[in-house]
């Protein structure tokens, strides 16, 4: 039997997004050897300024995502921008097409909420990853933030205006 498949708001903090996170964590340990250096809260996914997704088949939580709005001059990123986290489809369920659904409604969200760029950071580790991100039109863009010095890591950006213009790409920091 086939179960109904659901994409959900929930706040970061509800029992099935802290699941969900802790086992995309723990893939992030078995793949890299060390889990997300990235310290979020739930504050950063709360509608305007993001948002955090669950993905159900039936009743169970299987799927997550989320976007957080971002500023210029902060850790690198442009006025506008909306960073992606927490993308994870558990191994039963992948090969369904729901890290792609996911992600077109977090693009849609982030459209409406007025941010004009979708960035988001993802490791060599997670190859499947990056070719769901080039198949969705993301366009490799300098490292940023925290990431800047790591040689597995490798960030993407989208443009999310309606233009279909070139994507804008990263300034480069001169420091570091």
């Amino acid at each position: 039997m086939e179960f109904m498949e659901e994409i959900r708001p929930v706040r970061f903090d509800h029992s099935d997004a802290v699941e969900l996170s802790a086992l995309a964590q723990a893939e992030y340990l078995r793949r890299y050897g060390y889990d997300d250096m990235t310290p979020l809260h739930s504050g950063h996914f709360d509608p305007p300024h993001g948002l955090f997704l669950v993905a159900y088949l039936g009743d169970v939580p299987v799927a997550c995502g989320g976007w957080r709005a971002q500023v210029e001059g902060e850790e690198g990123y442009a006025d506008g921008d909306a960073e992606i986290k927490r993308m994870f489809v558990v191994p039963e369920a992948r090969g369904r097409g729901l890290a792609r659904r996911v992600l077109r409604a977090l693009e849609d969200s982030a459209r409406a909420a007025g941010r004009v760029r979708m960035v988001l950071e993802t490791g060599t580790p997670l190859w499947e990853a990056m070719a769901l991100y080039v198949s969705s039109g993301y366009v490799p863009t300098s490292n940023f933030g925290p990431y800047r010095g790591y040689s597995d890591s490798r960030c993407f950006a989208k443009r999310l205006d309606s233009d279909g213009g070139p994507p804008v790409r990263h300034r480069s920091s001169t420091s570091g």
